[in-house]
């Protein structure tokens, strides 16, 4: 799928004056010339110069068209795997407490490889050593808390 870089700009724009927008409410630090809104402002500013570089490119092609779809769009199968991958997000944040990210992640990604036609053997080692390998690097290198969830009383 190709957009028009008007839409892209529209886009960053919109979220950059969302962010600036924001940061107007963060609190002051008495005595210090910057406070905690100063990086996300910059960002944000950012953001909207960028924004509107894009928006100003992507209206000076009139003969663009605003959205062009791919083959894959066509593809029930392709869709299917978006419409998946979607689901697993909203899964994700809905179950991740409750069931933990050990166990969401294995039905996950047991459910892409499914829609991806991964033979389910395969399907099955790549989600466990996927699962492991993620939980490892975040849970303990990054020290990232994770959700035990049905797993707390094996916590490790």
């Amino acid at each position: 799928m190709k957009l028009n870089d008007a839409v892209f700009g529209l886009l960053l724009l919109a979220l950059g004056a969302i962010v600036l927008f924001t940061v107007q409410v963060f609190p002051k630090i008495p005595g210090q010339p910057v406070g905690p809104a100063l990086f996300p402002g910059l960002i944000a500013a950012g953001l909207c110069v960028c924004g509107l570089l894009l928006l100003v490119r992507g209206l000076r092609q009139p003969r663009q068209a605003w959205v062009v779809l791919d083959d894959w769009v066509r593809s029930p199968r392709h869709v299917l795997a978006l419409g998946v991958l979607i689901a697993s997000v909203i899964f994700y944040i809905v179950a991740a407490q409750w069931l933990g990210f050990l166990l969401i992640s294995l039905i996950i990604l047991m459910a892409m490889f499914t829609v991806l036609r991964v033979p389910p053997g395969r399907a099955a080692l790549l989600a466990v050593v996927t699962t492991l390998v993620v939980h490892f690097a975040f849970y303990k290198l990054l020290r990232v808390p994770l959700p035990w969830g049905l797993l707390t009383p094996w916590a490790w």
